[in-house]
This record gives C-alpha cells, sequence and structure tokens, in this order.
C-alpha cells in the first residue's frame, strides 16, 4: 500500500472510532429504555415478542431501501441486536 492510501486509511479508521464513540452513547440509551421496558414486564414469557421483531425487522428493511443500504447488513445488525437484548432481560428478569 501506498504511504498516500495508508494516509487515506488511518484518517477513514479515525472517523469510524469517531462514529464507534457516538455508537456507544446511542446503545448506551437504548440500553436505558431496555431496562425500563424489563421492569413493565410481569412474565418471563413476555420478553420475546415475535409480532414485533417482524415489525421492527420490516420497518429497518424499508428505511435501509430508502437510504440506499444493503439491508442485508442492516437486518443482521439488527437482529444480532435485538436478541442481543432479548439474552440481556432473560438474564435480568426479576420474578415478582
Amino acid at each position: 500500500m501506498s504511504p498516500l492510501k495508508k494516509k487515506k486509511l488511518y484518517r477513514i479508521r479515525l472517523e469510524l472510532d469517531k462514529l464507534d464513540n457516538s455508537l456507544i452513547k446511542i446503545i448506551k440509551k437504548r440500553s436505558n429504555l431496555v431496562k425500563k421496558v424489563l421492569k413493565l414486564k410481569e412474565k418471563k414469557n413476555q420478553i420475546v415478542d415475535q409480532k414485533r421483531i417482524k415489525t421492527i425487522l420490516a420497518n429497518i428493511r424499508k428505511k435501509s431501501l430508502k437510504n440506499k443500504i444493503d439491508p442485508r447488513i442492516t437486518n443482521r445488525i439488527w437482529k444480532n441486536m435485538i436478541w442481543s437484548y432479548i439474552d440481556f432481560e432473560r438474564r435480568n428478569f426479576k420474578k415478582k
């Protein structure tokens, strides 16, 4: 790789790092909202809502296409995020 390309790569990676920092802040906000939702759930079987998952993924697909983003990327990201939060909820569910 040429020195010029290395420099460009470095700059792009710095931008990616800044973006990652922003994403971490958004994930923290989302996590706090998920904790609030979890407090409202009375039974463990309320954690997984297949209808809501399908709706979310359909909306993400539409938004991805509208914004010219490969929907396979966003679908995978959202599925992983959803199931990560489901795992979090299952681990933190307190029986009432």
